[in-house]
């Protein structure tokens, strides 16, 4: 779109469904340059992807040509699919429903890209549950506890 200009930067969060630690170190890297991949092709700019065992962060400079669930919803469908099709895990892979997103001005970039890339030290000392919770109440989001998770 000619003379449209922006500068919107997307934390989002998604889990393995139920939160199973399924994401192993030997193929984690190879995951996260697929979804760059996915990302990129989309036109967008992937700022930082990482994660630990049952979840992925990923920082997204999102262009104004795709709305975010649809790119959300790609780079899971994509990502599922490849972590199946190259039997990655016993049985059948999947990411829960849904996901979080927010917002991050310039300033904030260094925070949440150092932020991502230390999820492995962060998560020795906070779970997932824990994380995500504190990270929708830094960011005002109301929340229903019973319907943050999908359960076992």
């Amino acid at each position: 779109m000619a003379n449209t200009y922006s500068q919107i930067h997307i934390h989002v969060i998604f889990a393995v469904k139920y939160r199973e630690a399924l994401i192993q170190p030997t193929w984690k890297d190879e995951l996260y340059k697929y979804m760059t991949g996915i990302v990129q092709s989309n036109g967008h700019k992937l700022l930082s992807v990482n994660g630990v065992a049952d979840h992925v962060h990923i920082l997204i400079g999102l262009r104004p040509t795709q709305g975010l669930s649809e790119l959300v919803q790609q780079i899971k469908r994509s990502s599922s699919k490849w972590i199946n099709d190259n039997k990655k895990v016993r049985g059948r892979f999947a990411w829960q429903e849904g996901f979080g997103a927010f917002s991050c001005n310039m300033e904030g970039l260094d925070y949440i890209i150092r932020y991502i890339e230390n999820q492995e030290a962060h998560h020795q000392r906070k779970s997932f549950k824990e994380e995500y919770i504190q990270i929708l109440n830094e960011c005002g989001v109301e929340f229903d506890e019973r319907y943050l998770f999908n359960q076992l």
